[in-house]
C-alpha cells in the first residue's frame, strides 16, 4: 500500500517569532510539512516559482509585497491555495476581500506567538488548515493527468538551420512538449523564436520562469544562463555552474531532466562545436530514454554529435532529415 503523500505547507511572514511558531506548529502533524519560509511578500512570489506548494501561510501585511500583491502574483504564475494570516480579520476586511478576489481561500486571525499545545489559537489554525487540506487534495487529483511526452533538444552551431528542418516536419498535433537548448546570446533568442515560429505549424516561444512545460509546444531557452526543469515541472535559469563554456548548457538542462522528469522521453543531440549535451544524453539513456544524434555527414560541425556517439550516448545517429519521423515514431510508443 502506497503511503499518502505530506502536505507541504509554506510560510511568508516577516515575523521571525510567528514564522517560527506556525513552523513548529506544521512540525508537529506528521501529515504536513514545511516547504520554505519567506520572510516578505516578494520572496515568497520567487519561492512558489521554484518550489510551488500545496499551500501558503500567507501574512497580509509584509514589507516588499504585502500579501495581496503577493497572492496576486502566485495566482498568476504559480497558482495554489493560500490561507491569509493578519493581526485582525475584521480590521483588515478590505485587504483581506481585494486578497480573496486574487484567489485566496481563507483568511485567520494571527494565532498567539506561543502556540502552546491545545491553546485556542492554535487548535484553530490546524482545524482550518485540515479543512483546506481536503479542497487542496481533491483539486491535486483533478488536475493529476498524465504529463506529456518530452522530446528535449540540445544544439550549437548549425543548429538553428537544423531545428527548422526538424520542427517543419512535424505535425502541428505532435503530441509532446518541445524543449530546446540553443547555444545563442540572449539578445538573439527572441529572433531565433520568431523565425522558428514561421517554420513550423506548432507554436515556438521562450522558456520562462516559473511557466510548467506545455504539450503541443516549443519552449527555448532565453538567457545566458542555464535553463533547468525543476521537480514541479517548471523552467528555471541558474547562474551555476559559472566555469561552464556554452551558456546555456545542454549538458546541465539534460541532467536536470534526468534527475526530475519521472517519465520517459527523447533526447536528441544536434550540430554543434565542442562536447556539450554528450554527458547528459549519455544520462538519459541509461534512465531509459530513446537518444538520437545528427550523423557526421549532415553536421554542420560534427562536435557534440560524435562526442554522444564516443560516449555511446545515442541510440541512434540520424541525418538530419530521418530525425522529425524518428521522432514521431519514438513519441507516439511511449504514449502507446
Amino acid at each position: 500500500m502506497s503511503t499518502p503523500r505530506k502536505l507541504r505547507i509554506a510560510i511568508a511572514n516577516d515575523s521571525m517569532l510567528e514564522a517560527e511558531a506556525l513552523r513548529r506548529t506544521i512540525a508537529s502533524v506528521p501529515e504536513y510539512e514545511i516547504a520554505w519560509i519567506a520572510r516578505d511578500g516578494g520572496a515568497a512570489v520567487s519561492q512558489c516559482a521554484r518550489d510551488t506548494p500545496d499551500l501558503v501561510l500567507m501574512n497580509l501585511i509584509m514589507p516588499i509585497l504585502n500579501g495581496v500583491q503577493a497572492t496576486q502574483q502566485i495566482m498568476q504564475t504559480n497558482p495554489c491555495a493560500i490561507l491569509l494570516i493578519t493581526a485582525d480579520v475584521n480590521e483588515h476586511a478590505n485587504k483581506v476581500f481585494e486578497a480573496m478576489g486574487h484567489g485566496a481561500l481563507d483568511a485567520i486571525d494571527t494565532p498567539s506567538i506561543g502556540l502552546e499545545e491545545n491553546s485556542l489559537g492554535r487548535n484553530k489554525l490546524l482545524q482550518k488548515i485540515a479543512t483546506l487540506s481536503k479542497l487542496v487534495i481533491r483539486a491535486d487529483l483533478r488536475r493529476s493527468s498524465p504529463k506529456p511526452p518530452l522530446l528535449a533538444i540540445g544544439a550549437s552551431t548549425g543548429g538553428p538551420k537544423a531545428l527548422a528542418m526538424i520542427l517543419s516536419q512535424l505535425p502541428a498535433s505532435f503530441p509532446a512538449a518541445i524543449v530546446i537548448v540553443q547555444h545563442v546570446d540572449a539578445q538573439f533568442a527572441s529572433g531565433l523564436v520568431n523565425w522558428l515560429d514561421t517554420q513550423t505549424p506548432l507554436t515556438v516561444k521562450l522558456a520562462i520562469t516559473g511557466e510548467k512545460v506545455e504539450g503541443n509546444c516549443v519552449m527555448i531557452a532565453g538567457t545566458n544562463d542555464h535553463l533547468i526543469i525543476t521537480p514541479q515541472l517548471t523552467f528555471q535559469y541558474t547562474e551555476e555552474p559559472m566555469e561552464t563554456p556554452f551558456r546555456p548548457s545542454v549538458d546541465i538542462f539534460f541532467h536536470s531532466i534526468m534527475k526530475n522528469w519521472k517519465s520517459k522521453g527523447v533526447g536528441l543531440l544536434l550540430t554543434g562545436m565542442g562536447k556539450d549535451g554528450a554527458e547528459g544524453l549519455a544520462a538519459l539513456k541509461s534512465a531509459g530514454w530513446h537518444t538520437i544524434a545528427q550523423d557526421e555527414a549532415t553536421s554542420i560541425v560534427y562536435g557534440m554529435p560524435k562526442a554522444a556517439f564516443e560516449l555511446g550516448a545515442a541510440c541512434e545517429i540520424l541525418p538530419i532529415e530521418a530525425i522529425a519521423s524518428a521522432c514521431n515514431r519514438q513519441i507516439s510508443l511511449l504514449r502507446a
